[in-house]
């Protein structure tokens, strides 16, 4: 299994026309993704390969009875674009844009909550089961099938994780871009939930960096939910603070978000903190190895 998507999901590409909604979409139909066609205002009844373009969401689902979206608009209008697909019937939308004033991502984040949609991002590289679906702009040859969760606020470091993770032979159920704007989706803890639930994840990587809370909070949520193991990386352990490094969301505020704060709660937590994202998988395989001792021993 997988969390999220699988091969029934069925996705519509918002802002198909431009440059790099057409490029992610032909590469994301490629992989084996049902991408079902697209919208573009005013472009309705052309066809981009072979994918139907509509006007609005509304008509897309109605034509092709879609139930993901994923938007490359431009970040004036992505707002909207988050609540269109929410109010057309989309129960799944990931938003790749970025730069989206904050107060607007609140905005469309209510209105999807208030339609039963889950939403992925923005700013964030998308998601990834691999072998099943790709909806995002993930480089799909690096990951493999298997038994890993992932869940990562960096996409460049979520390659460089699931590399060293497919290099020794551990495949990914599923690998989830968050986001790493102040303001996103799903985060953490709604992930942690899935992953526990799933049958055929073992194991869990969590990909954090400065700024905020939620690393600490999800140390809490697995101390007292998580039965699995679980693997961190934190990002930005040199970072001072009050000083941005790259997303929105990674920023320390005195006395909270840094990565020390992070490290301390997750290792309080039972979860080991990798130094370097080669360390990932060494301790990954510690973790499944302590644990099958402890439930061996109690056969």
């Amino acid at each position: 299994m997988s969390i999220l998507i699988d091969q029934s999901t069925r996705l519509i590409v918002q802002g198909i026309t431009g440059r790099d909604g057409l490029f992610h979409a032909l590469r994301m139909k490629e992989y084996g993704t049902c991408v079902v066609g697209g919208t573009s205002p005013g472009k309705g009844g052309s066809k981009i390969d072979t994918l139907p373009v509509f006007n609005t969401m509304y008509e897309a689902v109605q034509e092709t009875k879609a139930n993901t979206s994923i938007i490359f608009v431009p970040a004036r209008f992505a707002a909207d674009a988050i609540m269109e697909a929410a109010d057309a019937g989309i129960t799944l939308i990931i938003c790749i844009t970025e730069g989206i004033p904050t107060l607007d991502v609140i905005k469309a984040y209510h209105f999807a909550h208030q339609k039963g949609a889950l939403l992925i991002g923005p700013n964030c590289p998308g998601i990834i089961s691999p072998g099943k679906s790709l909806t995002g702009i993930l480089p799909g040859k690096i990951f493999k099938q298997g038994n890993i969760g992932i869940i990562s606020r960096s996409g460049t470091l979520t390659y460089e994780i699931v590399y060293q993770l497919t290099t020794h032979g551990m495949g990914q159920s599923t690998a989830i871009g968050v986001g790493g704007d102040p303001v996103v989706g799903l985060y953490f803890i709604d992930l942690l939930e899935r992953f526990e639930k799933d049958p055929d994840t073992d194991a869990i990587v969590m990909i954090g960096e400065i700024g905020g809370n939620a690393e600490e909070l999800a140390a809490d949520y697995i101390q007292k939910h998580i039965t699995k193991p679980v693997v961190a990386f934190i990002a930005g352990r040199s970072a001072p603070v009050g000083k941005q490094m790259g997303h929105a969301g990674a920023i320390i505020s005195t006395g909270s978000g840094s990565a020390a704060d992070k490290i301390t709660a997750l290792e309080g937590a039972g979860v080991r903190v990798a130094k370097e994202p080669s360390d990932v998988p060494k301790l990954l395989k510690e973790q499944i190895q302590k644990l099958e001792k402890v439930h061996n021993s109690r056969i």
